[in-house]
């Protein structure tokens, strides 16, 4: 499964420009904070944890309590991962950022006491803003550029399930030589047995990673439907589709070369997936939390009306997910 997927994952296109490698002047990662203890830094967190990382969650209050007293469980192990009030931290090699959205404003001060000289923050979050945001609070130069595509897991409760691992994509905006820092963190992924890919245009990369995002979590959402509908139905594959096209126009207009090929390499990672994985947003809707729809249609909504691009697909999806938030049942 996992050597399937980096081939079919290794077809998304980039620029065939020829990375040069630099020498590695820092040390080796060792120490792994992970904000956010939903599926994916779940996930993150239990692979640095039994690959021998010092591993630690970062929380504050009731869920300082939950993680300390239950942990996580993984695909049905238990993972004791400490966890750390972030009033007793010290600085660690790597955080990785794994929250939604709507909850990194109020978390942005207990990242601080984990950064130090050399840590590497790594987000995988969804959307285009969520490195800039964190760079402004503990330093742009603290910060690699990432998306994660591909894995489908499921939190239920402390209990996160998954079938398809995914793969990290990650690096500086531009990696035509892969700089020092980026080599550490390809040193400690390789360590902790998870997929990754270092592109020349990281930047396109992001914007294919929210082109996915607009299109597969607002549809899903929308119509109630895990990935087997969208593998099997064309009406729900024209849906898809439909948000991505306007997101393609506003990359076309910033520059950044996705186009309708992209939508075609999109296909062969969702095959990939279990027909009954559920997107995030679709995993909110149905618990009714609270969605990430402002930075899926709410931001092409915006990115539209300031570059003068007609969004309406992503206008009336943003707006039928803000009725489901809101619905009494």
């Amino acid at each position: 499964m996992g050597r399937g997927f980096s081939r079919i994952l290794l077809k998304i296109r980039v620029h065939p420009r020829p990375i040069k490698r630099v020498h590695m002047t820092l040390s080796f990662l060792d120490s792994v904070a992970v904000l956010g203890a939903g599926a994916l830094g779940s996930f993150y967190a239990s692979q640095f944890y039994q690959a021998g990382f010092a591993t630690t969650f970062i929380a504050r209050g009731a869920r300082y309590e939950q993680l300390k007293q239950a942990g996580v469980v993984v695909n049905e192990r238990p993972f004791p991962i400490p966890v750390t009030h972030p009033d007793e931290a010290s600085p660690v090699d790597l955080v990785i950022v794994a929250l939604k959205h709507h909850h990194l404003a109020e978390a942005l001060g207990d990242l601080r006491p984990f950064v130090g000289p050399h840590t590497l923050i790594l987000s995988v979050m969804n959307g285009l803003d969520s490195e800039a945001i964190i760079g402004e609070v503990v330093g742009a130069e603290k910060v690699l550029y990432c998306v994660a595509v591909g894995i489908d897991a499921v939190r239920d409760g402390r209990c996160v399930t998954y079938s398809a691992p995914g793969k990290l994509f990650f690096g500086e905006a531009d990696n035509t030589a892969v700089s020092p820092r980026v080599q550490r963190l390809q040193a400690a992924l390789t360590r902790a047995t998870l997929l990754y890919e270092t592109p020349p245009d990281m930047l396109r990369i992001l914007w294919w990673k929210f082109m996915i995002n607009v299109g597969m979590n607002q549809a899903s959402a929308v119509l109630g439907a895990p990935y087997g509908v969208f593998q099997t139905l064309p009406e729900a594959q024209a849906l898809m589709e439909a948000l991505m096209d306007e997101v393609i126009r506003l990359a076309q207009h910033t520059a950044v070369n996705l186009t309708r090929q992209d939508i075609d390499d999109w296909y062969r990672v969702l095959q990939t997936l279990s027909p009954q994985g559920k997107t995030s947003m679709l995993q909110d809707v149905t618990a009714g939390r609270k969605t990430e729809v402002e930075m899926f249609g709410g931001k092409v909504v915006s990115l539209g009306q300031r570059y003068g691009i007609p969004t309406p697909v992503n206008e009336t999806f943003w707006r039928m997910i803000q009725v489901l938030e809101q619905r009494p049942f």
